[in-house]
């Protein structure tokens, strides 16, 4: 099944490159975080809301693990359960900063020289949840140390997403989702 993910992964990527829309692009009027600590950020996230795209559909749980590679930049691994395979998907890729490293900015590739944003716009001070747009607003996630974040907090995020222009109506809710 990993296999399968990837070549998802791989083909969405690949048509991006080849129709030249690989975008590591800051959505107007959004601003990634300041005082951005990476050390903080590794580890394992859950992804509590997301709007959906082939590359993660009908995946339900799904994380994301962050850590240091050996070549300063940063090992991704995303894993969700395929609940019409019965099996856990798994895609590596990695990801390079955006200019400062105190910046939530990174740019993110699965697939060769392709890469898309990752633009951290909401952070918790305890890195605890954030918030994350793409190259456009039609990518944002909300992720959470925990699989579950409080109801308020996720209130409080939906609310600032929509105000911010992204379709929150589209959400889906991967994190309730328990195989």
């Amino acid at each position: 099944m990993r296999y399968l993910v990837r070549l998802k992964i791989v083909g969405v990527w690949l048509l991006l490159g080849l129709t030249g829309c690989s975008d590591t692009g800051l959505p107007e009027g959004l601003e990634p975080v300041r005082e951005f600590e990476l050390q903080r950020y590794l580890g394992e996230w859950h992804e509590i809301a997301r709007l959906d795209h082939d590359f993660e559909e009908g995946l339900a749980p799904v994380t994301a693990t962050y850590s240091r590679r050996e070549d300063g930049g940063i090992r991704v691994v995303n894993r969700g359960y395929n609940a019409e395979t019965g099996q856990w998907e798994e895609a590596e890729g990695r990801a390079y900063f955006i200019g400062d490293e105190n910046v939530g900015r990174l740019k993110v590739s699965f697939f060769g020289p392709f890469y898309g944003s990752y633009n951290i716009i909401e952070l918790s001070d305890d890195y605890d949840y954030s918030m994350v747009a793409g190259p456009d607003r039609s990518y944002l996630w909300i992720l959470s140390r925990e699989p579950e974040l409080g109801q308020s907090v996720l209130r409080r995020l939906v609310a600032k997403a929509e105000a911010l222009g992204f379709d929150t109506q589209e959400l889906i809710y991967p994190a309730t989702f328990t195989p």
